[in-house]
């Protein structure tokens, strides 16, 4: 799928904005997954839909790991006050429902692409940021931390550069499970009408249009969800993957 949104404009045989005459028309080999109810091609539609997918989730997460990876390595080497101050807001922020936090954001800010990117790494940063806490605070107690002590490094050096590169494992594995788990959130949010609005090709937004046809015309809904649902578990695969190769304690447990 990740190859699917790169060669989009490839893959996509018409315009997915383009409207024909054709509405509702079946599978055919010129309409691989048929047509929408405003004669829009629903394999274009799907196509451009999973690049949208990819680099709403991909953006979210990457922006939430430039802001809770350093939260969390402050947070787990200097420890005592620091550490209860960042973990109290940690827990303030868990403490708030994402679809109300989503809500109060798209109410003030609109239902952007950039404002979702925003909202969905910022929502992402406390899991990490507790992630890299529990992996600074078992690393910083190592010999070769008491080393650099010893020979005088800075903390900041000590941080970023000796501890944080060592617990990029995790971090790694959290990343692929959290764009599975950011591309259902964007889907439901577009379906709920507060991300991408029509005729913009998104999954969730293509499945609310869907909904009204489904005992008539139930394939609008099979090939925006089928995508979804393969997408979603291809990341969720691929993070147990990386979770076996690169923890293989937790295989042999």
């Amino acid at each position: 799928m990740v190859l699917v949104a790169i060669f989009a404009d490839v893959l996509a045989r018409y315009d997915p904005f383009d409207m024909t005459e054709a509405a509702l028309a079946p599978v055919s080999w010129e309409h691989w997954f048929g047509t929408d109810p405003f004669g829009r091609d629903i394999w274009s539609r799907v196509v451009h839909g999973a690049r949208r997918a990819m680099v709403i989730s991909v953006s979210a997460v990457v922006l939430g790991i430039l802001l809770g990876v350093p939260l969390g390595a402050v947070s787990g080497y200097y420890g005592t006050t620091t550490d209860n101050i960042i973990m109290r807001l940690v827990d303030a922020w868990l403490a708030i429902p994402g679809i109300l936090f989503f809500l109060l954001v798209v109410a003030i800010f609109g239902g952007s692409d950039l404002v979702l990117i925003m909202a969905l790494g910022v929502a992402q940063v406390p899991l990490l940021a507790r992630l890299v806490r529990g992996s600074v605070l078992s690393e910083k107690v190592k010999e070769y931390v008491e080393a650099s002590h010893i020979i005088g490094d800075s903390n900041l050096n000590i941080t970023f550069r000796q501890i944080l590169p060592n617990c990029l494992s995790p971090i790694i594995v959290q990343a692929s499970v959290s764009v599975g788990f950011l591309i259902i959130v964007e889907a439901g949010l577009a379906f709920l009408g507060l991300g991408a609005q029509p005729p913009t090709p998104a999954w969730g937004a293509d499945l609310n249009e869907a909904k009204n046809f489904m005992e008539t015309y139930p394939l609008l809904t099979v090939f925006p969800g089928l995508a979804l649902s393969l997408t979603v578990l291809g990341f969720n695969l691929f993070g147990d993957g990386l979770r076996d190769i690169l923890d293989p304690r937790q295989v042999e447990q």
